[in-house]
């Protein structure tokens, strides 16, 4: 698989060198599907980046981890072998450890609010943390709103009790299942449908959208809006790549990614209801948990999870004061 990779990174960097004297060509990797709003997002990105230039710049796209996972594309767009991706908030915490601050449990309140912090100062100021590490940061798509799906409701915390829970392995969601009384269960993404089917977990946490196009809806019976967690999307360029843009093609790429990210956040949007929709439509019952109980119960983790993050009470303060 590695060797597939670098040789694909190989033939792209290839590509790149050879369409020079004609324009410009950016390769860029994400590990959705055709029909997830990372595709979407890069699908906006070339059409408006080929407009502003009259063709002369153009944006390949590679889908569903053709280019590798998402810490395979950070390493290597760090080390120029790669020009764009796009990338959950999480793999990037193991480069730039302020990114934690997303994995403490209840830091917004909604989707439309965490899209409204992240489109802001605070969003650009995470963006600016990324250029010592060879990056650069064009900005966010749509924070991605985690609930739990499970075999039982949970109208509140004393429902989460005991509750076999598959959640991603960082300190920050751990920490919140525990406080909430869950059992957090380590396990591949991959095996977690038929662990659900089998019983051996009672359910785990993830966005409507995939919820819905990974299928849990045939093998979980609630869903429960619980949203513990917003999970942050990046559109990142390596900076090798960009220092090599002129100031103009830097413009087009720039204003062209603020169009597509704010349409990708409009149609990330309409799949989160139109997935909501699709659950009750296939009998699965969507629970309203009470926010107040299961936030009640985490509060005491998050002073402990700050202390981890360089930079952390401050991180924390600066998102609740733009919220």
């Amino acid at each position: 698989m590695k060797k597939a990779i670098l040789t694909t990174l190989s033939a792209i960097a290839l590509s790149v060198g050879a369409g020079a004297a004609q324009g410009v060509t950016l390769n860029l990797g994400h590990t959705l599907a055709p029909d997830s709003h990372y595709q979407i997002a890069g699908q906006q990105l070339a059409e408006k980046v080929a407009e502003r230039s009259n063709g002369e710049m153009k944006i390949n796209l590679f889908p569903q981890s053709q280019l590798g996972g998402e810490v395979k594309m950070i390493q290597a767009a760090r080390a120029g072998a790669l020009d764009m991706f796009i990338t959950a908030q999480a793999p990037m915490v193991n480069t730039v450890r302020e990114y934690s601050l997303f994995d403490v449990p209840y830091l917004f309140d909604d989707l439309s609010q965490a899209n409204k912090v992240l489109a802001g100062p605070v969003g650009r100021q995470f963006m600016d943390m990324l250029p010592k590490y060879n990056l650069v940061g064009l900005g966010f798509l749509s924070a991605m709103e985690r609930n739990v799906f499970s075999s039982r409701p949970i109208n509140g915390q004393p429902d989460m009790k005991g509750m076999k829970l598959r959640v991603m392995q960082s300190p920050g969601y751990v920490s919140a299942y525990e406080a909430l009384g869950a059992l957090p269960t380590p396990m591949a993404y991959g095996d977690l449908y038929l662990a659900l089917q089998q019983g051996v977990v009672d359910g785990g946490d993830t966005s409507p959208d995939q919820f819905v196009m990974d299928k849990f809806l045939e093998v979980s019976k609630f869903y429960n809006i619980t949203r513990v967690h917003y999970l942050p999307a990046l559109l990142i360029i390596s900076k090798s790549r960009w220092d090599k843009l002129s100031p103009e093609q830097q413009k087009i790429l720039q204003e062209s990614a603020d169009d597509a990210l704010a349409y990708a956040r409009d149609y990330y949007k309409k799949s989160y209801d139109g997935s909501i929709a699709r659950m009750k439509a296939e009998g699965v019952t969507v629970v309203d948990s009470d926010l107040d109980t299961l936030r009640e119960s985490t509060r005491g983790v998050v002073q402990s999870l700050l202390k981890q993050i360089p930079d952390g009470e401050a991180l924390y303060k600066a998102v609740q004061e733009a919220k």
